[in-house]
């Protein structure tokens, strides 16, 4: 049976109050799903992986670029790509959904690849897009993540 995964997507540069709530989100989603996969750097992608491997969950971190170290200490398996923002395409098809965290211009393009390709993507308190599941609350974003991951 294959493995259920979540991608996590949201800005490198965020809060304190943003890096809260993504830890949270990972704690929360490691009791839903097996795997996350994030962008795999510092900011919102560090604390969403750090909270889920506190949940026991499995992390991987879709690199921008060669050196597998560049990825945060909280990734499991790092996947360099040398592809730079393309890798963004890579992060959100990995997922069978996506949660949308606050992000820039990069977290707008993944929102944008996951309507592109029917992706579902819940959006916590990051762009409200047409098409994009909006939520206010980590309990919320999870209870839709299992919805959809069945």
């Amino acid at each position: 049976m294959r493995k259920k995964v979540v991608s996590v997507i949201g800005g490198h540069d965020c809060t304190e109050e943003v890096e809260q709530i993504a830890h949270k989100l990972g704690e929360k989603l490691a009791k839903v799903v097996e795997i996350l996969v994030s962008g795999g750097l510092s900011g919102t992608m560090m604390q969403v992986c750090k909270g889920f491997k506190a949940g026991g969950g499995l992390t991987i971190g879709i690199l921008p670029g060669y050196d597998k170290n560049s990825a945060n200490k909280f990734v499991d398996i790092a996947i360099p790509t040398g592809l730079g923002l393309a890798r963004n395409v890579l992060v959100v098809k990995a997922g069978d959904v996506v949660v949308a965290l606050p992000g820039r211009a990069g977290t707008l393009s993944e929102i944008a690849y996951c309507l592109q390709f029917g992706i579902p993507v819940i959006s916590l308190n990051s762009w409200d897009i047409p098409g994009v599941i909006k939520v206010k609350t980590i309990d919320e974003a999870v209870d839709k993540v299992k919805e959809l991951i069945k």
